[in-house]
């Protein structure tokens, strides 16, 4: 019986072991876009799109220019895959190419501002990912 005992508590181990494993979570980062827009109209919208390689569309968010600002915080997972076999760990690499700045101004839409993501982001802590430099939009006049 001790022999089925600690085979059976091998086998405990190695599925608990098995199980944390496949249960691991990639982490879920933020892009935080702060601006201005100078001249904006009132009602003024900011949209931003997060575009991964190939080009295909992502997470996106809209916020409205208070006083002449914005913020926008939108959060991504980073998990760009998973693996084969269950038993490997899986890939938290994914992020954005470019990310999309448009200006929306009544039933008026700006021509697309196109950031690049490596260029242009900073990681600002181990999460959250904000510009390198201020962005100013120009509303219409």
């Amino acid at each position: 019986m001790v022999f089925g005992a600690s085979a059976l508590a091998g086998v405990l181990c190695v599925g608990l072991i098995g199980c944390s494993i496949a249960h691991a979570e990639c982490p879920v980062d933020t892009v935080i876009l702060k601006g201005r827009v100078e001249h904006a109209a009132p009602g003024a919208k900011v949209q931003v799109k997060l575009i991964y390689p190939k080009e295909i569309p992502g997470e996106s968010g809209e916020a409205s220019v208070e006083d002449g600002v914005f913020r926008i915080p939108i959060e991504f997972l980073t998990l760009s895959k998973r693996p084969l076999l269950r038993n490997l760990p899986e890939k938290c690499d994914r992020k954005p190419k470019t990310v999309n700045v448009t200006l929306i101004e009544g039933d008026h839409e700006g021509e697309p501002l196109s950031l690049d993501f490596v260029r242009d982001f900073k990681l600002a802590d181990p999460s959250a990912y904000t510009l390198r430099s201020e962005l100013v939009l120009q509303g219409k006049r």
